[in-house]
C-alpha cells in the first residue's frame, strides 16, 4: 500500500515465549508491507533486545502515551493481558484504533471484567484459535468483534541432512539407536512437562526426552536432558524423532507447529488450539490431557511411522504461514473482513 500505518505494539512480559516471538515476526512482516512500528515493552525484556536488534524503535511502557502522540500512532495493538491495561490507559482520550490479541485460553476469573476489557474497550480482538474465540464469546464478548488469526510459522527451505542429524543428536549425548522425544516451552504446569516425564515409565529404556526451555527444574530420571533455552531451533529439531506437547491448556501451540514445519511429527494433548493444528492419525496424534499412560501409548504407536508422519506434518504446517498471519492482521487494522 502507498501510505503505511503508524502502529504501536505493546507487550508487558520479561521472558521471551511464543507470544513475543509472534509479535516480533508480525512486526517484521508488517514492515515489509510498508508500515511504521514502535514496540513498547519492559526495557530489560528479551523482546526489547531482539526488537532493537531487528531495527525497531523500542520504548518503555511508561513512555507509551508520549510515543503515541509523538508518532501520530493510528493503531495500538496489545499482545498480553497486562499490556492490554497499559495500552488502554495510554490511548485514553486519543483517536486511536485499539486491537488486542488474546494468546491464552484460560477461563477468566471475572467474566464481567473480561467483557469490559475486550468486549467494550477494544475495536477488534484477534483470537489465535477457535478455542480462544469460544472462551471470549462465553464471556459475552461480541462475536462480531473477534477475528481468528492463527499464528503462523516459516517453513525451513531444507531439512537437516543425515550428518547434521547425527551431530545434533551427539550434542545431547544421543546416538541413532536412541528414540528421542522433545519438548520446547516455558516450565509451567499448563505445559505438562511432568506428564512427559511420567510417560517415560511406560516406554522402553532407549527412549530419551529433551525438555528445552529457560530455567529448567532438576529431573531425577537419567533419560531426561534439559539444556535450557535453545537458540538454534534447526539443530534442536534435527535431534528429535518425535515432538510431545502434553499441555493441560494451550491457546494455540506454536512450538508444536514449529516442530511440524521442521518435519518432526507431534503427539499432543487434545486441548485448545492443538486440536486445530494436529490432525489425529493423519499428521500427528492427539491424546487426553494429563494422561501419562495415554501419551506413552501414542509414542509407541508413532515410533515405527515417524518418518512418514514427519513428511505429512510438514505439509500440514505449510498451511499456517507467517505471511498469512501478517496479511490477515493488516486487514483487521484497516477494518476489512
Amino acid at each position: 500500500m502507498a501510505d503505511g500505518l503508524s502502529i504501536a505494539h505493546v507487550d508487558s512480559e520479561i521472558s521471551f515465549r511464543g507470544g513475543q516471538e509472534a509479535l516480533l515476526q508480525l512486526a517484521i512482516g508488517l514492515r515489509g508491507l510498508g508500515h511504521w512500528q514502535v514496540i513498547a515493552c519492559p526495557a530489560r525484556s528479551e523482546l526489547a533486545a531482539r526488537a532493537s536488534k531487528e531495527g525497531f524503535p523500542v520504548v518503555e511502557l511508561n513512555r507509551l502515551r508520549a510515543a503515541l502522540r509523538a508518532h501520530s500512532v493510528q493503531i495500538v495493538h496489545s499482545h498480553s493481558g497486562r499490556a492490554h491495561n497499559k495500552a488502554w490507559i495510554a490511548k485514553s482520550g486519543l483517536h486511536i484504533r485499539f486491537i488486542a490479541t488474546r494468546h491464552v485460553a484460560f477461563e477468566p476469573r471475572f467474566k464481567v471484567v473480561h467483557w469490559l476489557k475486550y468486549g467494550v474497550a477494544c475495536d477488534r480482538i484477534i483470537a489465535v484459535s477457535q478455542a480462544v474465540r469460544e472462551k471470549l464469546i462465553q464471556s459475552s464478548v461480541p462475536a462480531s468483534k473477534i477475528e481468528v488469526i492463527y499464528t503462523g510459522v516459516r517453513l525451513p527451505e531444507t531439512l537437516p541432512s543425515p550428518p547434521e542429524r547425527v551431530a545434533a543428536r551427539a550434542r545431547f549425548g544421543f546416538t541413532e539407536r536412541d528414540f528421542v522425544l522433545g519438548h520446547l516451552g516455558a516450565f509451567s504446569r499448563e505445559k505438562g512437562q511432568d506428564v512427559a516425564v511420567e510417560a517415560l515409565k511406560f516406554l522402553p529404556r532407549d527412549v530419551r526426552l529433551v525438555l528445552a526451555g529457560a530455567n529448567p527444574p532438576r529431573f531425577e530420571d537419567s533419560r531426561v536432558v534439559s539444556p535450557g533455552y535453545v537458540e538454534d531451533r534447526r539443530a534442536f529439531f534435527a535431534a528429535l524423532d518425535l515432538f510431545v506437547m502434553p499441555s493441560r491448556s494451550e491457546a494455540w501451540g506454536l512450538a508444536a507447529l514449529e516442530a511440524m514445519a521442521h518435519g518432526v511429527p507431534v503427539v499432543a494433548s487434545a486441548v485448545g488450539g492443538l486440536k486445530e493444528i494436529v490432525e489425529d492419525g493423519v499428521s500427528g496424534w492427539l491424546v487426553p490431557s494429563d494422561d501419562a499412560r495415554a501419551l506413552g501409548s501414542a509414542v509407541e504407536q508413532a515410533r515405527p511411522i515417524v518418518r512418514e508422519f514427519g513428511a505429512r506434518s510438514r505439509v500440514r504446517a505449510a498451511k499456517f504461514s507467517v505471511e498469512e498471519t501478517v496479511r490477515k492482521t493488516e486487514a483487521v487494522y484497516l477494518g476489512d473482513k
